[in-house]
């Protein structure tokens, strides 16, 4: 979401006729689009502002902006305007559109720009934004997030849910897939309680980009596990459009965490979600989050993880160390875990992983399929469905954007090895 909301700033910026610079060194306009999710993102971007700090000491004219989620929080950005009082503009995740005109402002002899406004107005109309890097297409559907997960900052940044309207989002895709995008990735903190103002759900949504001409995949994030339907699941199973991917957060194995995380399920009926993606989806690929080391999480709620994650078999885990977020409930509670207790847990998941999707992988040998091709070369690579990646040789042709049929010949460390069929 982050990588769409900067591909629509650079567009926001592209008609007002600003190009991109081939360095920061060279830029006249250096914008940070950050984000809050995890403590890791916010010391990024202290840390790059180090350089930037030397850079505009050099070069006064230089314009410097930070925007998005980080700065969103009021205190946040007002420690950030104090530690680095070089920055020009600083603004949250509402006003990122209006940033060309900041600039301008800033050109004209403003000193500093504050903006931390809330719109939580919908959008209407069609997202401009820049072609991605490589061959997804992103599309926001929603914006905002009703869950408050006890240990997620989003929805005091983001705001409340609301969802865009559904011909909206079907003329983007539709302009996108003229465009010749093969791979669209629908966005939203939780895209199953999508609902726009005339009641369409997600249910809706996906059956009337189905019927949209042309050879195309279309995969969404993120899930949210309670609101998943079994509906929306058999569509999936039954359109060629909608890949055979889903990424459904569990975040804990341990029922007494997942009530603490206020994420509304347990893991008994987060299985039987699992087991209703398996029944009506042909070889889904599914993969998840996982936190380790939340607040009072003992080495048998650890256990329970371990063992969700050796009956579902996930393709892929992307996995996380607790991060105190302020302002969170999670961040007040007691019995906060130890670093070295997290990071030998997360360790030991990394490994049960490792081991799951090697064997997953080495299942495939032999099989061939249908992916398209998001690499170019001796190594060029491919994606399924599925989401599985393959690397293979293109024997000098330039397959990139097209679907091609690959047999999988080998597996090294769940990567998948195939060559071309003829």
């Amino acid at each position: 979401m982050n990588v769409h909301e900067s591909e629509k700033l650079y567009a926001a910026f592209a008609r007002e006729g600003v190009t991109a610079a081939d360095g920061m060194e060279n830029a006249d306009i250096i914008v940070f689009n950050t984000c809050c999710v995890r403590e890791g993102a916010e010391t990024r971007v202290l840390g790059n502002l180090g350089p930037v700090k030397r850079l505009k000491a050099e070069r006064p004219d230089i314009i410097v902006a930070v925007c998005g989620c980080m700065t969103q929080q009021a205190d946040i950005a007002d420690k950030l305007h104090k530690r680095c009082p070089f920055i020009n503009i600083i603004t949250g995740t509402y006003s990122l559109g209006a940033l060309p005109q900041m600039v301008k402002a800033v050109e004209a002899g403003e000193k500093f720009i504050l903006d931390l406004a809330v719109d939580e107005s919908v959008p209407g109309g069609v997202d401009e934004a820049a072609p991605s890097v490589g061959v997804n297409r992103f599309v926001n559907i929603m914006y905002g997030c009703n869950n408050f997960c006890t240990y997620c900052i989003v929805p005091y940044v983001k705001g409340r849910e609301r969802s865009r309207r559904a011909e909206d989002i079907r003329r983007e895709t539709e302009m996108l897939v003229r465009g010749g995008a093969k791979e669209i990735t629908l966005l939203g903190q939780n895209v199953n309680s999508y609902r726009d103002e005339s009641g369409r759900d997600f249910y809706a949504l996906l059956s009337m980009l189905a019927e949209i001409d042309g050879k195309f995949w279309i995969k969404f994030m993120t899930s949210h596990p309670k609101d998943l339907s079994e509906n929306v699941i058999r569509l999936i199973g039954r359109e060629d459009k909608l890949a055979n991917y889903i990424h459904l957060p569990v975040q804990s194995g341990s029922d007494t965490i997942l009530k603490k995380m206020n994420r509304g399920y347990d893991s008994a009926s987060y299985l039987k979600k699992i087991d209703a993606v398996r029944e009506h989806i042909p070889g889904a690929g599914i993969t998840s989050d996982i936190i380790v080391g939340f607040p009072t999480e003992t080495e048998e709620d650890f256990r329970a993880t371990l063992a969700l994650v050796e009956k579902v078999r996930y393709n892929n885990l992307f996995m996380f160390i607790y991060s105190k977020r302020a302002g969170t409930p999670a961040a007040a509670m007691d019995e906060q875990i130890p670093e070295d207790v997290k990071k030998a847990r997360i360790a030991e998941l990394i490994g049960v992983q490792a081991k799951i999707a090697n064997e997953l992988a080495e299942e495939h040998i032999g099989l061939t399929c249908e992916a398209l091709c998001d690499g170019r070369g001796r190594r060029a690579t491919a994606k399924t469905s599925d989401d599985r990646v393959i690397v293979f040789d293109d024997e000098g042709r330039d397959l990139y954007n097209e679907f091609v049929t690959l047999e999988i010949t080998a597996a090294e460390n769940s990567k998948l090895y195939g060559r071309l069929r003829k």
